[in-house]
């Protein structure tokens, strides 16, 4: 097995699950219950929360911030500074005002899915109770309030969908330009992967083999 690596000042407690040859730098904490997967890059002064899922191959920036119930599939990027939020109405007090309302998972807290492969970029804002889809891409400082669909990039506060992107990141087209035809083959001049699309449905149809090709 990969060997793990925690940096020193980090504070990984107990029940936590690591995957071989994932890093953990400096100040990080992890709390009880988090699961993190193969070959993952958890920046500087990141908080991780239990219950959360995080796949192999991630790689979170320096201080980013993910709350119980966010789970992050293989292949995603998460750049610096990014917050997520887990709770759609908070309040700090019960409605009295007589005390504390708990920390833990209860009945307000939402989830938050990021497919694979896609990417959120720096200072970001996700909100809760929606699914960022496979390979998309949330643009710099983008507010997110609504579920992305598969391949699109968004950007904005509240982020709106721009374009399509490339499994390689690279930008495939625009929606204020001519929309592609229902069904049309649309190959990125990058990287040779190809797509089809329906709608604002995008589906990639390119095998990793040929794509390497």
């Amino acid at each position: 097995m990969k060997s793990i690596r925690i940096h020193p000042t980090a504070i990984v407690e107990s029940g936590v699950e690591i995957g071989g040859g994932t890093s953990i730098w400096d100040n990080v904490h992890v709390r009880s219950g988090a699961v993190i997967g193969q070959d993952c890059i958890v920046g500087e002064k990141t908080y991780i929360a239990g219950d959360t899922r995080i796949g192999d191959r991630v790689k979170i920036n320096a201080a980013v911030y993910i709350p119980a119930g966010v789970k992050i599939e293989t292949g995603v990027m998460i750049a610096a500074h990014t917050v997520f939020t887990n709770d759609q109405y908070p309040r700090a007090c019960t409605p009295d005002l007589g005390r504390l309302r708990p920390s833990e998972v209860d009945e307000h807290t939402r989830s938050t899915v990021v497919r694979e492969g896609a990417t959120i970029g720096a200072n970001c804002t996700i909100g809760n109770d929606l699914v960022i889809g496979r390979f998309a891409m949330v643009g710099m400082g983008s507010v997110v309030t609504r579920s992305v669909k598969d391949f699109h990039l968004v950007i904005g506060s509240p982020a709106k969908p721009l374009g399509v992107v490339c499994r390689c990141g690279e930008p495939l087209y625009r929606f204020s330009e001519n929309r592609v035809k229902d069904g049309q083959p649309l190959g990125c001049k990058k990287c040779g992967w190809q797509y089809r699309v329906a709608g604002d449905t995008v589906e990639d149809i390119t095998t990793s083999g040929v794509a390497a090709a």
